[in-house]
């Protein structure tokens, strides 16, 4: 269960997030990131790493504004300083010990979500339908 539920709140947030219309689902979704990039700097037990750190997810971020891809680098980001705070720093939730491993489970299930365009099950399904004659294909 300690992988499986990460894995599940990464496609629930996928799927709530594309609840907002575009593009204030990527603007949103930036948003996002930029602040996950930033939840280490109260203890994660890097000192200064942490600011460089959260600087970097911060140009990764305003860069998501116009880019889905830049939102699912982001993430990717995040998902190897959990890593990091796994291994080395604090957890980022300071009572539950795995709860970096945790987020490094489910942030790159959003990467892929981000890097795929962050679409909707709607948009997805319409993606994937072939055009039939007659639907306005010239």
């Amino acid at each position: 269960m300690q992988y499986l539920a990460p894995i599940g709140i990464g496609l629930l947030y996928a799927l709530l997030m594309s609840l907002i219309r575009e593009p204030h689902r990527r603007r949103f979704n930036a948003m996002m990131v930029a602040g996950a990039g930033a939840a280490y700097l109260s203890g994660g037990g890097l000192g200064g790493w942490e600011f460089a750190f959260t600087a970097l997810v911060t140009y990764v971020a305003y860069r998501g504004l116009e880019s889905w891809t830049f939102i699912g680098i982001g993430w990717l980001l995040h998902t190897a300083w959990d890593v990091v705070h796994h291994i080395k720093g604090n957890p980022i939730v300071p009572f539950a010990h795995t709860s970096s491993l945790g987020c490094a489970i489910c942030d790159p299930v959003i990467a892929l979500w981000c890097l795929a365009g962050g679409l909707s099950p709607r948009e997805l399904l319409r993606r994937g339908r072939p055009v039939a004659v007659g639907d306005g294909a010239a």
